[in-house]
């Protein structure tokens, strides 16, 4: 039973690190998958994490602050859209400024606002979002393996949670079930034929960067509101990096990209689930070799096991009207 609970416990965590990783990847998915490439879905989160805890610990509200961080997030997306999609320039420059500009704003506004080294105050419980239990599970979390399984694997998260997983089925049905998503589709494949067709080629790739803001501001609420209970300085820790992993890793798919999402949470929960256990045969690892294994078996998974990935093939390419 000591072996079930361990196992009940990593995948507990797995579902509770994937989260950001997951609303990245999806915020990812839309960009890419009308063309614009987007290497600032690190900026994004950072900015958002900061500005949701900075709002909630002001006003003292988490909805203010799950607001503050969309708005927040969603304002660098069409700054990147500005710079890649109305002045044609290039993506990962812009994407790479926006992390660069998101990194040292963060810090230098947190020590001026609230001068505590760059964090926020210390949210408290009506200033983040608070766990949802299920009806029922309390009554049932002793009962032998359904009960743990219902108490802590499905109730006992917060509202984002559940709102990462339910937006796996919705983006699906947003790109392969509707007139949207269609368009959106076209206009990462094959620009021209959109414009052709009378549809605004940049007006579509807005959109898509509007969804990828609105994503990953509730990514950064979630690390700073629910993960972390507050701000600190490069809380991202390249998490928007390895959501781009998953989002190659996936294949540029809703539901690849949840379970490559989970693999990145899973390899990250068993690394801080194995800190300073001795293993077999091996024994006792350094802390830092544990730290560095989800990044490292993140590299290895992209150059071994993913196969052919092809991009969308106006993805990265600045989109000129002919006259």
């Amino acid at each position: 039973m000591d072996t079930f609970n361990a196992i009940i416990q990593v995948l507990d965590s797995t579902i509770r690190l994937s989260v950001p990783l997951l609303l990245a990847c999806l915020a990812g998915l839309y960009s890419e998958r009308a063309g614009i490439f987007d290497i600032g879905l690190e900026g994004k989160m950072l900015v958002g994490a900061f500005a949701g805890a900075s709002a909630a610990a002001v006003f003292h509200s988490a909805l203010i602050g799950l607001g503050t961080a969309v708005l927040i997030s969603v304002a660098f997306a069409l700054v990147h859209g500005f710079a890649s999609i109305t002045h044609r320039g290039n993506q990962i420059v812009s994407g790479v400024a926006i992390n660069f500009v998101a990194a040292g704003s963060t810090i230098i506004l947190g020590q001026a606002w609230f001068s505590q080294g760059g964090r926020t105050p210390a949210l408290q419980p009506g200033e983040r979002f608070a766990a949802i239990t299920w009806p029922g599970a309390d009554a049932i979390k002793d009962v032998p393996i359904i009960g743990p399984i219902y108490a802590e694997l499905i109730s006992g998260h917060s509202i984002l949670v559940y709102f990462a997983f339910a937006m796996v089925p919705f983006t699906w049905w947003v790109l392969f079930r509707t007139r949207f998503g269609l368009r959106m589709r076209a206009v990462g494949e094959n620009p021209a034929a959109v414009d052709t067709a009378g549809i605004s080629v940049a007006w579509l790739r807005y959109r898509a960067l509007i969804c990828t803001g609105i994503l990953t501001g509730v990514a950064g609420a979630y690390l700073s509101m629910v993960q972390n209970g507050g701000f600190v300085k490069d809380m991202t820790a390249g998490k928007g990096y390895i959501a781009l992993a998953a989002l190659i890793f996936a294949k540029w798919k809703p539901v690849n990209a949840m379970f490559a999402c989970l693999l990145f949470g899973f390899l990250d929960a068993a690394a801080i689930r194995l800190q300073g256990s001795p293993l077999p045969i091996i024994g006792k690892v350094p802390v830092q070799f544990m730290q560095a294994l989800p990044y490292v078996l993140t590299v290895i998974l992209l150059a071994g096991f993913i196969g052919k990935a092809i991009p969308p093939r106006a993805g990265g390419v600045p989109y000129v009207k002919e006259r």
